[in-house]
């Protein structure tokens, strides 16, 4: 609507100024006669009429000056709506100043001002996506000490506890002895394990380590493994099956690799162990080789899939409260299969419960060395 009234008020003054102009062209045209009346209108006509043509007189005489006064009042409107937009620019930025980043100002099409304006909502975009990030390491910092505090507090005071009975020689026999002995001893490897694996995640986090790159097998690593982890599967009244199919070459660090089906095998186990089986199945789709860690015990409630790679996070059910697990394992999985530019994600339902990794088959290591330089 107001832009309509602007193309208006732009004709009008155009159309004023264009008849204003005329009259004074004929005044000026009267004056000449009346000064110098050797100049007679016929004789004027008749050189019109001989080199222009009469039509052609009024055109010439008319386009220019409509011409120009457009021009002018067009310039004239938009210096109004410049400085307009200026000063509605100046007090939103005032306002930025009180109300924060949320603020967003104005945009609309004036010239580079309109730019400026995107630009400065731009910035304030990434403004407020920086102080978020800031707020959110912020609160993961905090989160992390006490998670940390809470995991070292248990298996600390555990093992003051169990070696304060033995201090004070508060144990009946040496076979009670060598039961506070043993499970001070159990919850030292629990409290070493825990902290293995938050220096390893931390160091994942930071990219504070290189890789090495190699072509691996995954296929041969994950029978491997099979065969190493059989006398846990054993004692957790497991059997593992593999079904693995095609060429499963990535390129990749085959330590790093290792740690990744290490914790996916370990998480089964641990959570697994009433579904008697634990499948492990390999594939190839079309660019990726395809890896798939399958339990059947009980399932993963939906609100908990989303958060199961987060560190220290537990899923709050019975599946939890028997384990002794750190909470840092699927989180450093993730990292390492991020790392490999791979993806890490999970499914569960009544059924079972099936962690999926991704890795590019065509991946090569030259790509992350020149992302990396």
């Amino acid at each position: 609507m107001k832009a309509s009234l602007r193309v208006l008020a732009w004709l009008f003054w155009t159309a004023i100024s264009s008849v204003i102009a005329f009259l004074l062209f004929v005044l000026l045209a009267k004056s000449v006669f009346m000064f110098y009346p050797s100049i007679n209108v016929q004789s004027i006509l008749i050189w019109v009429n001989r080199y222009i043509g009469y039509p052609e007189a009024y055109y010439y005489a008319a386009v220019p000056i409509v011409l120009l006064f457009s021009i002018y009042f067009f310039r004239r409107e938009m210096r109004h709506r410049e400085r307009h937009y200026l000063d509605q620019l100046i007090e939103e930025v005032h306002l930025i100043g009180h109300v924060g980043p949320d603020h967003k100002i104005t945009v609309r099409s004036v010239g580079q001002l309109g730019q400026l304006a995107a630009d400065i909502n731009s910035m304030l975009d990434r403004l407020k996506q920086s102080v978020e990030e800031e707020r959110r390491a912020e609160q993961t910092k905090n989160e992390l000490i006490t998670n940390i505090s809470h995991d070292l507090r248990t298996p600390l005071t555990t093992i003051t506890g169990y070696l304060g009975l033995v201090d004070q020689d508060k144990y009946r026999d040496e076979v009670e002895l060598r039961y506070y002995m043993n499970m001070a001893y159990e919850e030292s490897i629990r409290l070493k394990k825990l902290m293995e694996d938050l220096f390893e995640y931390t160091r994942l986090s930071n990219k504070g380590n290189k890789m090495q790159w190699a072509r691996i097998n995954v296929a041969e690593m994950l029978n491997q493994l099979v065969a190493q982890f059989g006398w846990q599967l054993h004692e957790h009244h497991m059997e593992a099956r593999l079904a693995l199919e095609g060429q499963l070459v990535i390129w990749g660090d085959g330590d790093k690799l290792r740690r990744v089906y290490e914790n996916l095998i370990t998480n089964a186990m641990r959570y697994g162990q009433e579904g008697r089986y634990l499948d492990i199945r390999g594939r190839v789709e079309g660019d990726e080789v395809v890896t798939e860690v399958i339990n059947y015990g009980e399932p993963i409630p939906q609100r908990d899939l989303p958060y199961l790679f987060e560190r220290f996070y537990r899923v709050e059910k019975s599946r939890a409260q028997h384990t002794g697990g750190s909470g840092i394992g699927l989180a450093i999985a993730k990292n390492i299969v991020e790392l490999h530019h791979g993806t890490i994600s999970a499914d569960s339902d009544e059924q079972r419960t099936v962690f999926t990794v991704r890795f590019r088959k065509k991946f090569s290591p030259l790509e992350q060395t020149e992302q990396e330089q």
